[in-house]
């Protein structure tokens, strides 16, 4: 799992945290569907975002006519082997289409760097391999919804090339507008898919900054290890200041913001806690200035507090409602969930339900990314201007949005 949003369930509430796991798991299902149960390993957090946005332009009462709804999935370990409520359709089948792609950039990026294994030939080709099928794997899953990932394609591929020339000086923002011009395409599409076109500019705007983000933030993540390994890293090849590289992260957060509010919503909740308050969050987290409210005390929520990580069923991971009272299983089907839960970690690194009793417990590791969600919402900026409509479950801090 990759990706810089990276939402907790504290901080999203129990509404929210559904529908949040429903686009998750929704993404994970449309791999499965249309590419088989390797491609489910591309899940991650940002992709979602593509469903979450068609849907919240649609919302679910027009779902059988646009193509978007929900669907009970099967059992699966990382619910507990429990069913529950998915996203599908058209909005979930281009999350996946990105997904592939964006899983195909980062492998290849891997390779270039020669990060561990890959730094044997034989596995780099293997990977290149595995990379080459996933980008035709997303073509066709893109092409079924009027989406041509030729636009993403060619980002990664002019990515190298811009890298090879950047030096001391080069404008960082040279460096992310590969990323920038594959997002905003993305973001653009799911205003077509919803039957809303008049949507596309302000969210091809905000999925240009998405992207700066998401690239800005890999390389601040991303520096001492790059520079311990001598692997390329934006901010360090073009001399650019951290000091800088926060400004430039809070004015693409700012400009998220402005630009969804140019964007009509049929239900924007979850689209305004993902892309307003959870993308600072991300920025906090990057830059070191994040604290954890949830999992320790006042004394340790400073600015310096370490974070969290996120997978899914893991550190930051939101998890589905409780289950009903009785729910509980027999003997041996406890213990076949049981072994689910091992072998996908959850029992050592999230919150899971217990394979018997569906009570929810904390793991062993479990350091939730739930920096924050002691606070105000957060829903006024810096110049004390109120976000419009919030309407962020969980905000009881009376900010009047």
């Amino acid at each position: 799992m990759f990706g810089m949003v990276r939402p907790c369930r504290h901080r999203l509430g129990e509404s929210l945290t559904a529908q949040w796991m429903a686009h998750l798991c929704g993404l994970c299902l449309a791999l499965r569907g249309d590419h088989g149960q390797l491609a489910r390993i591309v899940t991650n957090y940002d992709g979602l975002l593509v469903s979450v946005l068609t849907e919240a332009q649609t919302g679910l009462a027009t779902g059988a006519s646009s193509g978007v709804g929900r669907r009970t999935a099967g059992p699966c370990p990382l619910r507990g082997m429990r069913t529950a409520s998915v996203a599908h359709g058209e909005g979930a089948r281009l999350a996946a289409a990105v997904s592939l792609v964006l899983a195909s950039a980062k492998v290849r990026d891997h390779v270039a760097d020669g990060d561990g294994l890959l730094a044997r030939a034989p596995v780099a080709r293997a990977a290149r391999r595995v990379a080459a099928g996933w980008d035709r794997a997303g073509a066709r899953t893109g092409s079924a919804v009027g989406f041509d990932t030729a636009v993403l394609v060619d980002a990664v591929d002019r990515q190298g090339g811009i890298e090879a020339l950047a030096g001391p000086g080069t404008p960082l923002l040279t460096v992310t507008e590969p990323t920038e011009t594959a997002t905003a395409a993305a973001f653009a599409h799911t205003a077509v898919l919803a039957g809303r076109p008049y949507n596309a500019e302000p969210l091809a705007e905000a999925g240009r900054l998405f992207g700066r983000l998401a690239h800005l933030l890999d390389a601040v993540e991303d520096r001492h290890a790059d520079a311990a390994s001598g692997a390329w890293n934006p901010i360090t090849a073009t001399g650019t200041s951290l000091t800088e590289a926060r400004r430039l992260a809070d004015d693409a957060v700012r400009g998220v913001r402005l630009a969804l509010r140019e964007a009509e919503f049929t239900d924007g909740r979850l689209v305004h806690r993902l892309l307003v308050h959870e993308l600072r969050t991300s920025v906090d987290r990057a830059f070191g200035t994040t604290a954890c409210a949830h999992t320790a005390g006042p004394e340790a929520a400073g600015p310096h507090a370490p974070p969290g990580t996120g997978a899914p069923g893991g550190p930051g991971a939101p998890l589905p409602p409780e289950p009903t009272r009785g729910n509980r299983r027999g003997l041996l089907a406890g213990c076949a969930v049981w072994l689910g839960l091992a072998c996908t970690c959850q029992m050592c690194c999230g919150t899971y339900q217990d394979p018997w009793t569906g009570e929810r417990k904390e793991g062993q590791c479990g350091n939730c990314d739930c920096s924050g969600c002691g606070d105000c919402c957060s829903c006024c900026d810096c110049c004390g201007n109120c976000c419009d409509n919030c309407g962020c479950d969980g905000c009881d801090c009376g900010c009047n949005c």
